[in-house]
């Protein structure tokens, strides 16, 4: 059989699943994710050649490209429907997220990985960092509506806008785990270099371009009199601008992960209720629902053919249990406290912080930097806790999702919401 044909079939259906799929598990305890993987699998288990074997070590850089693109169209999306502007009060709970619980993440996932998997320091640092932060592109069942659709609660605003700044805040520890391993090469002091350049410079740049960005596209689309961007009604400007902000930002060498996301929600308030929003957002949602459906096939196949998983013992089982049960769960809600939120809408913010393909970018660009040690079961053990995030979550996200909603209606019936969007507040 023609290799090319049966690929251009596969890709067929799974852009037909993907406009379909959606609708049909709405109500249903299941998520696209889920039946994505089930598919790779089967494709991969069928006994004609439908799915060649892919190992992401032997192709990293396809891996490292495929998952940055679907990351920073993600990342557009959630700027895009985030109606509440951005604030010290507004986002308390997102800056708690960031700035406790991640870093909390990183080292006690660094601290499993070195004591249990016996990892090296370096290897063990790119663990952590590569699994702290909420993945963006999974997450789409447990993130705020569309813009204006006043589908903003404070446990999606919490998880959205987490998903979308611990993407770029997580890098300045890959860039260490990196700098550490190819100190133990060379001898040379990291420590200095890496404050100065990958934490202040890197996040200088990643947010001078994409608020910068975000505000001049927004003077295009919605400012200037004749000609404006809005007036083209194309959604695939959202491509523009997601392209635009990483590239400049990475070429002066910053985060451009950071950048795109901050381009959005800047633009997004130069003209907050145009309808151009939606119709950007639109288009940024389709892109990304389609290469994430296309991706995680491909995990499917990685699962049910790849050698990694080959490597899973029980140690590799046991830090992922911990880190999916413990974890993140109880440093999630550790960093939440003092913050009004009901011990529900806490442990519901702690609990779903789903981890998926930027994690798999992170490990793709960090191993293509420098050599880690045991760099086998740092994939494997990765994987593991995503395909297993994937599941858990996605079983669990309709009936939570629906106990909010129920939670919002009664709220708004006894007057403690206001009737339309949250973004006011």
């Amino acid at each position: 059989m023609d290799p090319y044909i049966i690929t251009l079939s596969i890709l067929g259906i799974v852009i037909l699943l993907t406009a379909w799929l959606p609708m049909v598990l709405r109500r249903m305890p299941l998520s696209l994710p889920i039946l994505c993987i089930v598919m790779g699998m089967l494709l991969a288990w069928s006994p004609y050649p439908l799915l060649p074997p892919f190992n992401p070590l032997e192709n990293r850089e396809f891996t490292e490209r495929m998952t940055e693109i679907v990351v920073i169209v993600a990342l557009m999306g959630a700027g895009l429907k985030i109606d509440r502007p951005i604030g010290w009060r507004r986002w308390r709970t997102t800056w708690r997220l960031l700035g406790i619980a991640m870093p909390l993440t990183i080292a006690a996932i660094a601290c499993l990985g070195y004591s249990i998997l016996g990892l090296g320091l370096a290897s063990a640092l790119l663990l952590g960092a590569a699994l702290a932060p909420t993945d963006p592109v999974l997450a789409s069942d447990i993130q705020v509506g569309p813009p204006r659709s006043g589908i903003e609660d404070e446990v999606r605003f919490a998880l959205t806008s987490e998903a979308g700044l611990n993407d770029g805040l997580s890098f300045p520890f890959i860039h260490l785990a990196v700098a550490i391993a190819l100190a133990a090469k060379d001898g040379s002091e990291v420590f200095q270099h890496w404050a100065a350049v990958d934490i202040v410079w890197r996040l200088a740049i990643g947010v001078a371009v994409g608020w910068g960005g975000g505000k001049l596209f927004g003077w295009l689309a919605f400012k200037i009199s004749v000609r404006s961007l809005s007036r083209t009604k194309d959604g695939f400007v959202s491509l523009g601008i997601t392209f635009t902000a990483y590239g400049i930002t990475q070429l002066l060498g910053g985060y451009g992960f950071l950048a795109v996301f901050l381009a959005a929600v800047a633009f997004r308030q130069a003209e907050r209720e145009h309808d151009f929003h939606q119709q950007l957002h639109d288009f940024a949602e389709q892109i990304e629902r389609l290469l994430m459906m296309v991706l995680l096939v491909c995990l499917g196949a990685i699962v049910a053919s790849g050698p990694l998983f080959a490597n899973i013992d029980w140690k590799i089982v046991t830090v992922a249990v911990l880190t999916l049960v413990i974890v993140r769960p109880v440093l999630g809600w550790l960093s939440l406290m003092g913050t009004g939120h009901t011990l529900g809408e806490s442990m519901i913010i702690a609990i779903f912080g789903i981890r998926g393909l930027g994690s798999i970018y992170y490990l793709a660009y960090a191993t293509g930097q420098a050599n880690f040690d045991k760099v086998e079961t740092v994939w494997a053990t990765v994987l593991l806790i995503i395909l297993a995030s994937i599941v858990a979550h996605g079983l669990a996200v309709t009936p939570t999702m629906r106990w909010i909603d129920r939670k919002m209606a009664h709220a708004r019936r006894r007057g403690a919401l206001p009737a339309g969007p949250l973004g006011e507040r």
